[in-house]
């Protein structure tokens, strides 16, 4: 018990020192939303970037995304980096896996140079239950908004019972939708995770639902969900070729041979009553 309460308090300093900045340390948080493009400032630069390095730390390994001022191509997301003239890293369609910790190191003659300024990402992402092709008037469908951040670091528990983290369904008017009983949300701390279920009706066509974060009531950023309904493939009028492949018997052809009938059957009418009449003619001899 005794372990556990210290682990607690443990991760309390962690979480607070992170959110607050501890002093001779250098920390940033950056809220952003899947797709966006984001900016990591590197606030301990020398001029000129030659000796700037920037570190992508997981649980499990420190990867290099700058060395010396000069982009690493070997990494999975080199594409969508670059650097600034103040050597901050910009990271283009931010993804909910570039989540965690960033940290800006200088070296001058391979010795590391003052203090790290260090930047933890959080990555906001929402998505549907539901395809595409299911979404239409009279379907039920879930949201889900979730925030990606260091699992390893924090609870999502600690941010949001410490640090007043919240997630926040609204529509596009900025109305919390927690207070409409059309809507159905629930909260899980373990994922930080906000669902939003609902029934659409025929006027949610191109509407926009959004989940915010805010920290102590102030807005970091925000995810939006447009709803789109497609087309009824069925009310499509058939084309011309479509049509001239029919099976159906063409009505111009029907109109000429009616003309042709009455010629074509007194002909056979004589036939059939000459041959009748021979048959009599040798019954009757």
């Amino acid at each position: 018990m005794a372990d556990k309460r210290h682990m607690c308090l443990r991760g309390l300093i962690i979480l607070c020192a992170l959110l607050t900045g501890s002093s001779g340390v250098d920390e940033t948080h950056v809220f952003c939303s899947s797709g966006e493009n984001v900016r990591l400032s590197c606030n301990n630069a020398l001029s000129g970037c030659t000796s700037t390095t920037w570190i992508y730390n997981t649980h499990s390994e420190a990867v290099e995304l700058i060395a010396g001022g000069i982009k690493k191509t070997d990494t999975e997301r080199h594409e969508r980096l670059s650097l600034d003239s103040d050597c901050s890293l910009n990271i283009k369609k931010v993804t909910k896996e570039d989540r965690g910790l960033y940290v800006c190191r200088q070296y001058v003659n391979g010795q590391k140079q003052g203090t790290d300024a260090r930047v933890y990402l959080h990555v906001l992402h929402v998505s549907s239950s539901s395809s595409q092709s299911e979404i239409r008037s009279g379907s039920s469908v879930t949201l889900f908004c979730q925030l990606y951040y260091d699992y390893y670091l924090v609870s999502c528990d600690s941010l949001v019972g410490s640090e007043g983290l919240e997630l926040i369904w609204v529509n596009q008017a900025g109305v919390n939708l927690q207070t409409d009983s059309r809507f159905q949300i629930s909260f899980s701390s373990e994922q930080c995770l906000s669902s939003l279920t609902t029934t659409l009706l025929n006027e949610d066509h191109n509407r926009e639902w959004r989940c915010q974060v805010k920290h102590r009531d102030q807005l970091k950023t925000s995810a939006t969900y447009t709803v789109k309904y497609q087309t009824p493939t069925e009310t499509k009028t058939p084309s011309p070729v479509t049509i001239s492949k029919s099976p159906a018997a063409p009505t111009q052809p029907a109109s000429v041979d009616s003309t042709l009938i009455p010629v074509s059957s007194s002909t056979s009418e004589k036939k059939s009553r000459q041959t009748t009449a021979a048959a009599s003619t040798k019954q009757g001899s």
